[in-house]
């Protein structure tokens, strides 16, 4: 029966002197006269496990030109190492190869840069950086579910084609089965009523509208999926596609939702420096200096809140050259972002935004120029997530929706929210990416996610 390596490596004790099968990749090879060590990984965890092999094995010489790559079956007995830098070695009895590797490999045993691995993005999880990437977002993916979970939260699956536009930022993808060559056309714009859903549809944006009719009837519900823009943004923190968080909570007010973000995020940051303390420390030396210590200090803070108003008076005294003047009618800028976590030292809560820049579900503050929005800025991330409390008030959501020519015919079956038991409710998204560039020190949007899906960029 195969051994996984994590299993070698969580039960040495029990397996010392015991003879395993284990099968994996070839690492590294470094073959002597008499002897050789090979490493192998089966990526089950993030340690390799050193194979020891001599000339008494009938196939010797060939296992000493096996190449980076090959997967190899390996039977031989485990031997605990205290003294050395590895804890455990197995001196093999048997080695046999199950999959060739030519020398054309791509993935050798040396630093690649990242915009290589991109194109390779099918075998760079192959490498120790990608390898550390990936099961921490799988793992963060798990603590976000463990998280909403043991907290009474309904997971809800909203659908990815919708014909809500939640932003009404007109950056959905359309989606159709109309033949583009030969579009039905009445008065020279296209006939939608021809289209398989008989009118536009769209790839979700956002699953939160869906995801406030649930809140609705379960008071506490979560979607976490796939979300799509088609914003034309080359930067590093944007792409096309993405995973989303998204939480509605009924019954619960601005200053609630931000006790929920707060102790969300430290749950999920605890999660996975207790579940991946080797992928942590990889990222600490080979990433981000100082990663783990950031993660901590997330953890001993108490995030300040404090209005957008109140921020924009801080960095308006600041003795800084600014590049982008701050402005109490508009949004901050990243270099505002970075001094405001700096001058707190600690995450931060901006709440009270204009409402001409945010979304018309927000909550309207008493000052008919706010709204009820909260973005939270960590240190060297920048914005983490945003939220607000929801316009709970029929007429005053219609009236906002009018002020921004949004037709309220089109998602009228929302405002049944409203109109049948509606009830004071907030809701927060994050960005999943977002959060595993966070965890990792990884600075760019492309290398969080597997497959990345940017402008000019659709490749696997």
């Amino acid at each position: 029966m195969r051994t996984r390596v994590k299993k070698l490596f969580v039960n040495a004790k029990e397996l010392d002197q015991q003879v395993v099968t284990l099968m994996g990749w070839v690492k590294t090879n470094r073959a002597q006269a008499q002897f050789g060590f090979l490493n192998i990984n089966d990526g089950t965890y993030f340690d390799n496990v050193q194979i020891v092999y001599d000339e008494k094995l009938n196939n010797f010489n060939e296992i000493s030109k096996y190449r980076v790559g090959m997967s190899v079956q390996v039977i031989g007995k485990v031997i605990l190492t205290p003294e050395m830098k590895q804890p455990l070695e197995v001196h093999a009895e048997e080695i046999t190869m199950l999959g060739d590797c030519p020398e054309t490999y791509p993935i050798q045993p040396k630093r690649h840069t990242r915009e290589f691995l991109r194109d390779v993005a099918h075998l760079r999880p192959r490498t120790n950086l990608f390898n550390a990437v990936f099961r921490i977002r799988s793992v963060a993916a798990m603590a976000i579910h463990q998280y909403f979970q043991d907290n009474g939260y309904l997971y809800v699956h909203t659908p990815l084609i919708t014909c809500a536009d939640c932003e009404g930022s007109d950056q959905m993808f359309k989606i159709s089965t109309l033949d583009m060559k030969n579009l039905p056309l009445i008065n020279g714009k296209i006939d939608f009523t021809k289209d398989l859903f008989g009118k536009q549809a769209f790839i979700t944006g956002s699953g939160q509208l869906h995801g406030e009719t649930f809140a609705m009837a379960f008071s506490d519900i979560y979607t976490f999926g796939p979300t799509f823009r088609t914003e034309n943004s080359n930067t590093k923190t944007h792409a096309n596609e993405f995973w989303m968080i998204e939480p509605e909570m009924a019954f619960c007010d601005i200053h609630e939702l931000m006790d929920i973000e707060e102790e969300m995020l430290k749950f999920v940051v605890q999660y996975v420096l207790n579940t991946c303390p080797l992928e942590i420390q990889f990222c600490d030396q080979f990433v981000a200096k100082g990663l783990k210590e950031k993660l901590q200090k997330l953890l001993d803070s108490k995030f300040t809140r404090i209005s957008h108003h109140e921020v924009i008076d801080i960095l308006n005294k600041a003795n800084v050259k600014w590049e982008f003047l701050p402005n109490y009618e508009e949004d901050i800028a990243k270099e505002h972002e970075k001094y405001i976590t700096e001058y707190f030292n600690g995450p931060v809560f901006i709440t009270d935004w204009p409402k001409d820049i945010k979304a018309y579900y927000m909550k309207l503050n008493a000052d008919g120029k706010t709204v009820a929005a909260v973005d939270l800025v960590v240190p060297q991330a920048g914005e983490l997530m945003g939220g607000s409390q929801r316009e709970e008030d029929l007429d005053k959501l219609l009236s906002r929706m009018k002020e921004l020519n949004i037709n309220s015919e089109e998602i009228d079956w929302y405002l049944d929210t409203r109109r049948y038991g509606g009830c004071v409710h907030s809701g927060f998204g994050m960005g999943f990416e977002r959060l595993v560039m966070y965890l990792t020190g990884i600075e760019n949007i492309r290398d969080a996610i597997p497959f990345p899906r940017t402008p000019k960029n659709c490749e696997f």
